[in-house]
């Protein structure tokens, strides 16, 4: 571990636990299940060493576990624990090992954690426990957690290297609460990383409580009565600045011979493993030089925490001579106050702020006469030494475990409140209240829809695009709320632009328009044209007028020979879906049922060709709007009566429905960080777009297999809006129709976008047109149902089929 991590407590002894091996056969993974675990009232995923691995955060997380079962037993934490393959221990009974130098174990740990449900995750962070430069493993699992993330920092550096602060930059980024011991690391934070106050929780390190001044007591057990004693505790190492308390003892025993130094602690692993012993021989030959080794007690051994304290009481000062001012914590620090000792300390971070106030003595750092002056004033005035031992034991009345217990308890409900506890299936009915549409207005003008906004407030100058322009267009066929005057001013105007947007002469759409008007580019992306398509359809079939569907069916008529050309598959994707709607409304369409065979055909040979026995998708990469694609192969396969494409599209629906699930059972859109990761599904940022295309294609599926499971799935991603999310954020405002950005791991992004505003809204009538081709169809006959379950009847299936015997260009 690097410096200023509460590296200097000792380890203490778990229980036997069960050893579980992974899928490879590996024991990388223990699993345990705890009855109190299923009635607690929160449940934490706690990510550190643990005990009995011989280092502070072990310990720290060891008394985190037990401080808070025995003051709070309605909280209760999953342990993964970080494991050293060099140096193994036995972590017994805890819910998983991750193995610090294996990049895989963190992606598989993260979503096992994701998996279990928990309420908030707790990570322990200090760069030496992880793997990888500086630590950079742990980003491969906090990328990959979905509950709320709370980071306590062992370190934070005044002068971090470049890899270290951008490390720190990241888990800040995640984290929905930081929790630091110290004020001084709480400064740090906000002046050097811009972190809010409101997102930082200072809680001091924790310490044991127990009755002031018992020394005699305890001295006389170490058979050293009627002495007086100093202490150091840890694992021995230069950064220790042991070298300056042997240099000071000399000046000590010439005054007060009956003085003994208590070295307590072994040797620090890595450097036995660098050097074996020879720094501890060293120092043991400076005291032979000095002419006090008799002078000097070594207790060469770790001990447990228990023993620890029993050796703190036996002294009257502990001293902590450490060079290195930054510092950030001192397990034993914390302990040596609370039990009243008489601390001298270097003002490293920690002691300045603790021993503040003349609770205990700070002197310059790597001075031999500095420790001695202090130690001989103590020793002098015993009057004066007991007047620091009650001013420190008063501060440690702070820090005492059942005042930690309260603030950790009170930091994971902060984090929690919003997580969600009950399964989908406990909640009410879906709200199919229709929303107002007074926010989707305030984003148009007489060009089209603005793409962005700050907070609610439309943001010029980023202009327009052709995508969202033609979502708009498709909202106004489908808003049954809106008024016509209002209908035909806003088609007339997103018609328009998509009119204005056709470059015949590169005969492709554009995408983005200036606000001046002028465009930012000659041609759009291949999902935009792919869109602008499906608008066109859409509008062809369920325009608001006749005029407004004449415009359409002929500019899709006019750009229809474009996909030729195109080979994204979200672009193909979308023009079927709008070769669909032009095919219900015009059954002898050749060129839309060409285009829906040619699609069918390559969708259906992309899902067989990426598909894989633990991945059923079309591409290794999860991208946006990922239902679609099942859609799109669902619409192709209905109506030209390939039923191996219905029941790949429902299959492949199936599979990422389920990969959109959480383990409370609400809705978990596909995050944007999914988008570089192949074959994962990473939970933020979590985006509206995928909530609208959950919703439609349930839609799509319902209408080829008309299963309960498609219309409560829809009701589940329609839900994701108001609240059933991993934050438990609201994201729409039934009243003016708004919906926020999305949910980053901090919570909701809290500007209202077109494309949020516009897939909320879609959205609503998809769920509420399925919620109605349900009643209609359960007061129909079974038998019609079904019969119209694959085609629209069978007179049209039949000229489709004769239609789709000519021949098709490939994608």
């Amino acid at each position: 571990m690097g410096n200023g991590t509460t590296k200097d407590l000792p380890p203490r002894q778990p229980g036997q636990g069960l050893r579980t091996p992974d899928k490879g056969g590996s024991e990388v993974i223990r699993l345990f299940s705890d009855p109190a675990a299923q009635t607690a009232r929160r449940r934490v995923a706690l990510i550190g060493t643990y005990v009995p691995r011989k280092c502070g955060i072990a310990t720290f997380t060891g008394d985190i576990v037990e401080q808070a079962a025995l003051y709070h037993p309605d909280v209760t934490f999953d342990v993964y624990a970080m494991a050293d393959p060099a140096r193994p221990v036995d972590h017994g009974a805890i819910a998983g090992e991750i193995l610090q130098d294996e990049r895989a174990d963190y992606a598989r740990m993260a979503r096992r954690i994701n998996d279990s449900g928990v309420d908030a995750v707790w990570l322990q962070h200090e760069y030496g426990i992880f793997g990888g430069d500086c630590g950079e493993m742990v980003l491969d699992l906090v990328d990959r957690v979905a509950a709320p993330l709370i980071v306590t920092l062992h370190t934070v550096l005044a002068d971090p290297s470049p890899r270290q602060r951008a490390i720190l930059e990241r888990l800040i980024d995640r984290a929905s609460q930081v929790m630091v011991m110290a004020r001084h690391s709480r400064d740090l934070l906000m002046q050097m990383y811009n972190v809010g106050d409101a997102r930082i929780t200072v809680i001091e390190h924790g310490a044991p409580d127990r009755p002031f001044g018992r020394q005699d007591l305890f001295k006389q057990a170490l058979g050293i009565e009627n002495r007086k004693v100093m202490m150091s505790f840890g694992l021995i190492g230069p950064g220790k600045g042991l070298e300056h308390v042997i240099e000071a003892m000399p000046a000590i025993t010439a005054r007060h011979p009956d003085f003994l130094y208590r070295i307590v602690g072994a040797t620090h692993p890595n450097l036995v493993a660098e050097q074996g012993e020879a720094y501890r021989e060293r120092l043991k030959a400076l005291a032979d030089d000095l002419g006090v080794a008799d002078h000097i007690e070594w207790v060469d051994r770790f001990v447990e925490t228990e023993e620890l304290l029993d050796q703190l009481e036996a002294s009257d000062i502990y001293v902590t001579a450490y060079p290195n001012l930054q510092q950030s914590t001192s397990g034993t620090l914390s302990y040596a106050v609370a039990l009243g000792k008489a601390v001298i300390s270097t003002p490293y971070l920690h002691a300045a702020e603790l021993l503040a106030d003349g609770v205990g003595e700070l002197i310059e750092p790597c001075s031999s006469g500095a420790i001695a002056d202090a130690v001989n004033r103590l020793l002098d005035d015993p009057a004066e030494l007991e007047a620091l031992q009650r001013r420190a034991y008063a501060r440690g009345r702070e820090t005492i475990w059942p005042r930690y217990a309260d603030g950790v308890v009170r930091m994971i409900d902060h984090v929690a409140a919003d997580a969600p506890r009950r399964p989908m299936i406990e909640l009410a009915t879906c709200d199919l209240r229709t929303p107002g549409l007074s926010g989707f207005v305030a984003m148009c003008d007489d060009t089209g829809m603005v793409q962005h906004a700050i907070g609610q407030v439309p943001d010029r100058r980023h202009g327009y695009c052709l995508d969202d322009n033609a979502r708009a267009l498709m909202l106004v066929s489908e808003a049954e709320a809106m008024d016509a005057p209002t209908a035909d001013r806003l088609g007339a105007t997103f018609a328009a632009f998509i009119n204005h947007a056709w470059n015949p002469e590169a005969q492709r759409f554009r995408n983005f328009m200036h606000y001046d008007r002028s465009w930012g580019e000659e041609c759009g992306s291949d999902d935009a044209n792919g869109r602008a398509l499906w608008a066109l359809g859409h509008t062809a079939l369920r325009g608001r007028s006749e005029d407004l569907r004449w415009w359409a069916r002929g500019l899709f008529d006019e750009v229809l020979a474009m996909m030729d050309a195109i080979e994204s598959p979200r672009a193909i994707a979308f023009a079927t879906l709008g070769a669909a709607c032009r095919i219900e409304g015009e059954p002898d369409h050749a060129g839309a049922l060409s285009l829906l065979n040619r699609s069918g055909e390559f969708l259906h040979r992309l899902l067989a060709e990426s598909r894989r026995p633990d991945w059923g998708w079309f591409e290794t990469v999860l991208g946006y709007d990922n239902p679609r694609l099942s859609q799109a192969l669902i619409e192709a396969g209905r109506i030209t009566g390939h039923g191996e494409w219905v029941l790949a599209g429902l299959s492949s629906l199936r599979w990422i429905s389920t990969m959109q699930l959480s383990a409370s059972g609400q809705f978990r859109p596909v995050g944007s960080d999914s988008f570089t990761h192949p074959h994962e599904a990473l939970p933020f940022d979590q985006q509206p777009l995928e909530a609208q295309a959950a919703v439609e294609a349930a839609a799509s599926a319902y209408r080829a297999d008309p299963s309960q499971r498609w219309i409560d799935h829809a009701q589940t991603a329609y839900r994701w809006f108001f609240g059933h999310n991993d934050r438990g954020a609201v994201l729409a405002d039934l009243a003016s129709g708004q919906c926020r950005d999305g949910i980053t791991p901090r919570g909701p992004n809290r500007n209202c976008g077109a494309e949020s505003i516009l897939a909320f809204q879609l959205a609503h009538y998809g769920v509420v047109a399925l919620t109605r081709s349900q009643s209609d169809e359960s007061e129909s006959p079974e038998s019609e149902a079904d019969d119209q379950s694959m085609a629209f009847h069978a007179g049209e299936i039949l000229e489709k089929r004769r239609l789709s015997e000519k021949p098709a260009a490939n994608f």
